[in-house]
């Protein structure tokens, strides 16, 4: 009998890639107000701006358009034209339609982790963007379930579990967020893997348990399958 009954994955920057594109957006902001503020306070403000709107919208683009309105109001001190903000307007709107681009490797791999195991998505961010890019990606029918959460914190995992009748000790979760992705699903003696990405948002970062079992790195989304297999022979 298999070890693990679920392996449920987080979405952006694991499945596909994501923060490029707020990168993208940051670089497109700065330059529409540079002759405002100098890059480098403007991208402090926004970030400062961010951090204190989770609270109030969540995750996610249209949160992150809010935050860049906010952003761009205060900075301008109320002078931001109606042109200006209608290029941020534009800018939200093109990323919520970018192609989804899938990490490498990521529909054969999963592929073959389904012949042995149910999978799932546990993502965060804004419902309708993530349903959206979940059927763009097609991958969909890879996935037994896909969960959709405000926030990844310890009992939002242990909601999931139970709601599905999973023990912690037979799921795994794979992702890219320390703080998201692996330390909530440690805490509630799961297993989780952890694939760095290139790009991470900064609000995700988090220092890697030292002394713990039931934690695992891996270099890329191709190397699971071996992973799964070492992790059953023992």
């Amino acid at each position: 009998m298999s070890r693990f009954d679920v392996i449920a994955f987080d979405a952006d920057d694991t499945l596909w890639h994501n923060e490029r594109l707020y990168r993208e957006a940051q670089e497109k902001f700065k330059n529409l107000l540079a002759h405002y503020h100098s890059r480098e306070w403007i991208a402090e403000r926004l970030d400062a701006t961010e951090m204190q709107n989770l609270q109030h919208f969540g995750y996610g683009i249209k949160s992150f358009a809010l935050s860049m309105i906010e952003t761009a109001v205060e900075l301008t001190e109320g002078r931001i034209t109606g042109q200006e903000i209608q290029a941020i307007l534009e800018m939200t709107k093109n990323m919520l339609a970018a192609d989804v681009q899938l990490v490498e490797r990521v529909p054969e791999t999963l592929a073959r982790l389904a012949e042995t195991y149910a999978l799932m998505v546990i993502t965060k961010g804004d419902l309708r963007d993530q349903e959206t890019k979940i059927t763009r990606s097609g991958l969909a029918d890879f996935f037994s379930h896909v969960e959709i959460v405000s926030d990844k914190k310890s009992a939002n995992y242990a909601r999931v579990l139970k709601r599905h009748n999973i023990a912690p000790e037979r799921f795994v979760m794979v992702g890219n967020s320390l703080r998201s992705d692996i330390l909530p699903v440690l805490e509630i003696g799961a297993t989780a893997i952890y694939i760095p990405h290139e790009l991470t948002w900064t609000h995700e970062h988090a220092d890697a348990p030292t002394d713990e079992s039931r934690f695992f790195e891996i270099a890329q989304f191709g190397d699971l399958p071996d992973l799964f297999a070492t992790l059953e022979r023992d």
